[in-house]
């Protein structure tokens, strides 16, 4: 079960990840409820009929900026393509690690790297 779900369509962000080779999918969180805890998550991602697997962050981004206003982003794995404008479903499984401040955009991809290691561990059976 999962511990969260979002559902909507996807919004431009920022492009940052997009520079060091980590798309994200980035969703508009809802006004009407409140968002999960702050951090990174281990996510399942449908879009239309197939089911991936994802990291999520949940809150600010230190790194990127220091605009207050949260965000819901998620890296996909093994997913390519423009997915701008279409609906996807993110459930949040498993919380993997705290937001934390890095030195740099590859300090961040080499985190996400091993986030995904630890996500795709986690939900190995959950993609189709």
């Amino acid at each position: 079960m999962p511990l969260y779900t979002l559902r909507g369509p996807v919004v431009h962000g920022r492009h940052k990840g997009t520079a060091v080779g980590m798309p994200t999918a980035n969703l508009t969180p809802p006004p009407d409820r409140p968002l999960p805890p702050f951090g990174v998550y281990a996510a399942r991602v449908r879009v239309g009929d197939a089911a991936y697997i994802g990291v999520t962050n949940v809150g600010c981004r230190p790194t990127v900026d220091d605009v207050p206003v949260p965000t819901v982003e998620t890296y996909i794995l093994d997913f390519s393509g423009n997915l701008y404008g279409k609906e996807i479903t993110v459930e949040l499984i498993a919380f993997l690690r705290p937001i934390r401040k890095m030195a740099s955009l590859a300090d961040v991809k080499n985190q996400v790297d091993a986030d995904s290691r630890r996500a795709r561990a986690l939900l190995a059976d959950c993609a189709e």
